[in-house]
């Protein structure tokens, strides 16, 4: 469990910097996008903004659970490994909770589309991560 615990939080941390660098460059090259974020969806009152920073721990600690669990189905290079560890994640979790989101909220495809990336792309970098570091 302390190995879960440390990896996650390690991995954490990289999936906080690469996110937010992430999120700066979006906003930069595509803010478009974010003019979708002025629906009244999305306003908050400020009260829980901590949960939305630490949104990359939560999920790595997750996926450290998961990785540590189902490593040894996964085969070959690590960055292979780490791919093949994401697109599983996307595939099982990320898939249908988008769906449900879409099919329940009133937002755009192109919104779900960009959340749908970004989860893959963490979960990418998190199996990359955790096959580095705990083969």
């Amino acid at each position: 469990m302390k190995k879960i615990i440390i990896n996650g939080i390690l991995v954490g941390l990289i999936l906080f910097i690469v996110s937010y660098g992430g999120l700066y460059i979006t906003v930069r090259f595509f803010p478009q996008l974010f003019v979708q974020y002025n629906n009244p969806l999305f306003k908050s009152d400020g009260s829980r903004d901590i949960l939305f920073y630490l949104h990359a721990f939560v999920i790595s600690l997750s996926l450290s659970w998961f990785w540590e669990r189902f490593k040894s189905l996964f085969h070959g290079p690590f960055l292979l490994r780490g791919i093949e560890f994401g697109l599983v994640y996307a595939l099982v979790a990320l898939l249908p909770v988008m769906w449900i989101t879409f099919s329940s909220l009133d937002i755009s495809v192109t919104t779900v589309a960009s959340w749908f990336i970004y989860g893959l792309l963490q979960a990418i970098i998190a199996g990359i991560a955790f096959a580095r570091i705990n083969p």
